[in-house]
């Protein structure tokens, strides 16, 4: 679950929680490798029990997507420099696409 101000925004039952960080980099072409990436790693284990054999589609399992612009964080000294993080209005827009692209290529009611 995801939670701000100890009130819970949104929660999944089994599937994966994804932390997006969104680098001033990142393109369509980065985004488009991640919804990928994310909804066919095999993370899961299958029927009879073997491991890394299942990705969350396979399962029909939920992902749960939470903006983190601190994992853009690089350490210089003691001190953390986020210049490397999207802005907030490019990042949210960014960010409304990917979860757009995820329900487009997966089942829409199971991404939160």
């Amino acid at each position: 679950s995801s939670s701000v101000g100890g009130e819970q925004i949104s929660s999944i039952g089994r599937g994966l929680c994804v932390l997006l960080g969104i680098s001033l980099e990142d393109t369509q072409r980065e985004l488009e490798h991640m919804v990928r990436k994310i909804l066919n790693l095999r993370v899961f284990e299958d029927e009879s029990g073997k491991h890394w054999s299942k990705s969350v589609m396979d399962k029909q399992y939920e992902v749960l997507c939470v903006s983190q612009f601190t994992l853009q964080c690089i350490l210089k000294g003691n001190k953390p420099d986020y210049h490397m993080a999207m802005p907030t209005e490019q990042a949210e827009c960014f960010y409304n696409n990917f979860l757009e692209q995820l329900r487009k290529a997966y089942k829409p009611e199971l991404i939160k």
